[in-house]
């Protein structure tokens, strides 16, 4: 938290961030109880940092760590902030608390599993807040086409520990596939940027980029982080590799040099596919190979 001297207050060292949130890759939660730390995070490799007044908090200490966001926030902080699910008894608090807060990036609404609990949100807030809706459960993944649809809808985000709960699904990749697909489809029915995968638990860094890599092959474009020192191997993983921005760059080049001719049907696709790679490289600052 920011430091303060008699009254003033001293603004939080915050770097800049040049990732924009609609391709963020990792998410960062912070737990808004260790304000000590806030500052920390905000200057770590986290594409992007969620401040948590929701799990991560006790229900008797909900006020006093949704003060210590505000504060930081106010005070030079810029961070995302997971507030608490519409039927809880301090979502109301959450969102007139936060309403109109500088350095407010935006919303993680918590158990979201309908669209007018994102437009209420939306609407309480300020009618221009983004609201990153978190599914976590049976009702959320069945009703996600219509939650990314929902006004103030910004990205669709998975929470799998809950989800799991919720149905007594296994955490393997085969058991996550219809869940993490249907946050994929409905993100691309709402026009929304690549759903957000749910976090990896634990310090074993092998099987965090191996399930990266399935958040990858699934089409999503995010993933949620529980430790800093995880979001260096998320922006890795989900970042186009080397080898694939050669071949974007080679196959623009001869594109280009043809007077951007198309010559077949496969043209189109390997074009689009090659645009999107040369735009996330110069976001992420991924070179070609050699």
């Amino acid at each position: 938290m920011s430091s303060t001297v008699g009254n003033e207050a001293t603004p939080a060292p915050v770097r800049t961030r040049n990732i924009p949130a609609e391709i963020a890759r990792s998410w960062l939660l912070v737990p808004a109880t260790r304000p000590e730390i806030f500052d920390e995070a905000a200057n770590s490799r986290a594409d992007a940092i969620v401040l948590d007044i929701e799990d991560a908090v006790d229900p008797k200490k909900k006020d006093e760590a949704r003060a210590d966001v505000i504060n930081w926030l106010r005070n030079g902080g810029q961070a995302w902030v997971r507030i608490n699910d519409v039927h809880s008894k301090f979502w109301a608090d959450d969102v007139a608390g936060l309403r109109n807060v500088p350095g407010l990036l935006g919303v993680m609404l918590a158990k979201t599993e309908q669209a007018e609990q994102v437009k209420e949100t939306y609407h309480r807030l300020d009618g221009k807040t983004r609201v990153l809706a978190l599914v976590e459960s049976a009702l959320g993944i069945e009703e996600a086409n219509n939650i990314a649809r929902a006004e103030g809808a910004f990205r669709l985000a998975f929470g799998s520990g809950d989800f799991r709960r919720d149905t007594g699904m296994a955490a393997d990749r085969e058991a996550m596939a219809y869940p993490r697909a249907k946050l994929v489809v409905a993100s691309r029915v709402g026009n929304l940027p690549g759903p957000i995968d749910g976090p990896t638990v634990g310090t074993n860094h092998p099987i965090l980029r191996e399930q990266s890599a399935i958040t990858v092959s699934m089409g999503m474009t995010g993933k949620l982080a529980l430790a800093m020192d995880q979001t260096t191997i998320i922006n890795e993983v989900i970042s186009p590799t080397p080898s694939d921005v050669a071949w974007a760059t080679d196959f623009m080049n001869d594109f280009n040099a043809r007077g951007g001719v198309i010559r077949d049907g496969s043209d189109l696709p390997r074009l689009g596919r090659a645009e999107k790679i040369m735009k996330l490289a110069v976001a992420y600052g991924v070179q070609p190979a050699l």
